[in-house]
């Protein structure tokens, strides 16, 4: 039997239902936990000795949310009808917090109740804070780490126990958007205006001030507002004029930012509208419905699996070797620039001992400033304050002088993408490091076992792809060269682990694995520009697949001199077998002195400040419309489907050797299409041989770059899916 939950009833008749998960750091919600707390809510409110109830945990937080692998077993439990199974599960939770939330009070008189009171420590998620949400009185510690919220979004649900209905009778359709539609987490302060929380009191006085409260709390302090009679809807009910203008609003809202890809947004949508017209046990039965339905949809379940269970295993190391600790103690960061500086910065705040080197003085003290200009940002926006930020900063040593890396266990080379000055520096900084230390390059192009040539140790040389701006971007490609040890990858694994990001491992091959997918996204994009498809279709096609930039968007962005820069480099590595077709575009903006966002111009035009102001009119001019335009399906598939087949690819080659890394790295690094859960996931959504007949069609109509992998084409000849095929399970099995 678990012992997630705690019980305990004081000399005053308090009862103290306390949640605290052995062995884990945060609290998340297993079936046999909920069985547990079910039970102790039973038995306080059967004990006329108990008065009231709180409900806390013993951990620094109060809990991270379910355990979303309950989901997966309970379909598998199911059999042929998971959605009742799921339906089921759902409507057992919503009868433990209903229960929880009327605490034993006569039906008709509202009388009688025992009060609740939700005392937590820290940061609430999902169930964690749906549990609150059910108590009648939510006191918060004065934690500034903490946040409370409903993030279930983000990962391709919504609340489904209870969190939709209630906040949206609590704050309203308006007030209650963000925390819903968008997942936001506020500290404790914001959680408190915003109608989410009580109160919130200092950390040593939460169960005191819990507790009083019970003690004192009348029965018309317990009863939930819409369980009250003359209960109105805040901001006005659909069927309400005000209320009406206000859905309407909402469902452009929604579809406008989801693109109609998202079924979770939709789906919580229908669920707060439907649920809005009827009372509120019937409107959790609707929000059942509507959240098994997500649940089914494969869209939820992909994105489930790679953004929370696949993304947390990478985290956790699930990749890593079997080398005792690596933690960094002291990083060496070879160049200053924008990227350097963002690394200085992500280890810094890790509590990390950074040395910034460049060639001049000045422009380290300039990298050092970038340091100090984002913590800057973080003390105006109050996530941190003047006294932390300034610790953080005495971190980072802006330095020209190799010996100050002495003592380093970990260098990290961001310097200008040339083999011949990345080999200058490499040896210029071996030479004060001792034999142990760990050299990684941060290349985003070049191959790491050339790059090791230079290295007196190749075995202790490993590549560390950070993507821009590093202090936002969650992913980092670990790329192992042909003589990387284990032990270069774990302390690579245990630095990313550190500076909190979410790490993918991939072997030395042209362009790695993140720029090898995006870079025919790009050409892709161009290839139909000079085709003479309408360039606001090609965005348009990229949003509605739900990539967060479109082709000719994320060019400008990176700048158009950095892919005429990559364009021939290339072409002289590849030769003949380089494909050409997006080169006439890209080097005509190029000449036209078009370099993109950074120059003001570039497939977009800008205003003074970098706001895009519409597509260049010379788009048209040089590439005229063609009369007959492809069909909108096919210039989505191609957008998808060039950048997949580079994933397959990569698999098929040995560059990935974990599908997980291939989803997750495609989402973080990218943004590929995160209601698919990422290439791997997509394909199994769409099937091995619809992927293959779309792979056909485009291959005849666009050229052997479209052309089935073998190993897509077998899989679909034996009826396989990728996760099946290599899975974790799959290869449990095996």
């Amino acid at each position: 039997m678990t012992k997630d939950f705690k019980y305990a009833v004081d000399a005053d008749g308090v009862a103290t239902i306390t949640w605290d998960v052995p062995d884990k750091s945060m609290n998340v919600m297993s079936r046999d936990g909920f069985a547990l707390f079910d039970s102790m809510v039973d038995d306080a409110l059967a004990d006329d000795a108990v008065k009231g109830i709180i409900v806390t945990s013993a951990k620094r937080d109060f809990a991270g949310g379910m355990d979303l692998n309950v989901l997966g077993k309970i379909r598998a439990e199911a059999g042929d009808n998971p959605a009742e199974g799921l339906f089921n599960f759902t409507m057992q939770g919503h009868r433990i917090l209903r229960k929880l939330e009327r605490a034993g009070m006569d039906a008709k008189t509202n009388k009688g109740g025992k009060p609740v009171a939700w005392a937590s420590p820290g940061t609430a998620a999902g169930i964690g804070t749906e549990i609150g949400l059910a108590c009648h009185r939510r006191f918060v510690a004065d934690n500034p780490k903490a946040k409370i919220g409903l993030p279930e979004i983000l990962v391709g649900i919504f609340p489904g126990a209870g969190g939709t209905t209630r906040l949206i009778r609590m704050l309203g359709l308006m007030a209650a958007s963000p925390l819903l539609l968008e997942g936001k987490m506020l500290p404790p302060a914001k959680s408190k205006a915003a109608g989410v929380i009580d109160e919130v009191v200092p950390a040593d006085e939460l169960m005191s001030r819990a507790k009083e409260w019970v003690l004192n709390a009348t029965d018309a302090d317990i009863v939930k507002p819409w369980d009250a009679k003359g209960y109105k809807f805040p901001g006005g009910a659909p069927y309400h004029p005000a209320g009406y203008m206000m859905f309407v609003g909402a469902s452009a809202m929604v579809h406008g930012k989801t693109q109609g890809v998202y079924p979770a947004a939709k789906a919580m949508l229908s669920a707060i509208y439907e649920g809005a017209l009827v009372p509120f046990d019937t409107a959790l039965k609707i929000e059942a419905r509507w959240f098994t339905k997500v649940l089914m949809n494969p869209s939820s379940s992909a994105m489930i699996r790679s953004l929370f269970i696949n993304k947390t295993a990478l985290e956790k190391g699930a990749v890593r070797p079997d080398v005792e600790d690596q933690s960094v103690k002291k990083v060496g960061i070879l160049g200053a620039g924008m990227m350097g500086a963002g690394i200085a910065y992500v280890s810094a705040m890790a509590g990390i001992e950074v040395v910034l080197m460049d060639r001049e003085q000045a422009a380290a003290d300039k990298g050092k400033a970038h340091v100090d200009g984002i913590l800057q940002g973080g003390i105006k926006r109050k996530k941190t304050t003047p006294e932390k930020a300034a610790v953080v900063l005495d971190r980072v040593l802006a330095t020209t002088d190799y010996a100050d890396l002495k003592g380093c266990d970990l260098i990290v080379e961001a310097v200008f993408e040339d083999v011949g000055i990345k080999a200058e520096v490499t040896k210029l900084a071996e030479a004060h490091l001792g034999e142990d230390a760990i050299f990684a390059t941060n290349t985003s192009t070049l191959p790491i076992t050339e790059l090791a040539k230079a290295s007196r140790n190749a075995e202790n040389f490993i590549g560390i792809h950070f993507f821009s701006p590093v202090d936002r971007m969650a992913l980092v490609e670990i790329i192992k060269g042909e003589k990387t040890g284990d032990k270069a990858v774990a302390k690579s694994l245990d630095f990313v682990r550190q500076i909190r990001k979410t790490p993918i491992v991939v072997n030395d091959a042209r362009f790695f694995y993140a720029n090898r997918c995006i870079i025919p996204y790009i050409n892709e994009g161009l290839t139909m520009v000079r085709e003479g498809v309408i360039p606001s279709v090609i965005e348009g096609a990229a949003k509605q697949l739900g990539f967060p930039l479109g082709p000719l968007q994320l060019n400008d962005e990176t700048s158009i001199d950095l892919g005429v820069k990559i364009a021939k480099a290339t072409k002289a590595a590849m030769g003949d077998a380089y494909n050409d077709s997006a080169d006439e575009v890209l080097f005509k903006l190029f000449d036209e002195g078009r370099l993109g966002r950074k120059s003001l111009s570039g497939f977009y035009n800008y205003d003074e400040k970098g706001k895009r102001t519409g597509l260049w009119e010379g788009l048209e001019a040089n590439w005229p419309h063609a009369d007959d335009q492809l069909d909108f399906t096919d210039v989505k598939h191609r957008l998808a489907m060039v950048q997949t087949l580079e994933a397959v690819r990569a698999l098929e080659e040995g560059v990935l050797e974990d599908i997980r890394e291939g989803d997750v790295g495609a989402i973080l690094g990218w943004g590929f299409m995160p209601w698919s859960g990422g290439p791997f996931s997509w394909l199994d959504i769409l099937g091995a041989a619809k992927a293959v007949e779309i792979c056909d069609h485009l291959t005849e109509t666009c050229g052997e770059r479209f052309a089935a992998p073998a190993l897509l084409r077998e899989m679909a000849d034996k009826g396989e899916s990728f996760y099946g095929r290599f899975g974790p399970e799959a290869s449990a099995a095996a």
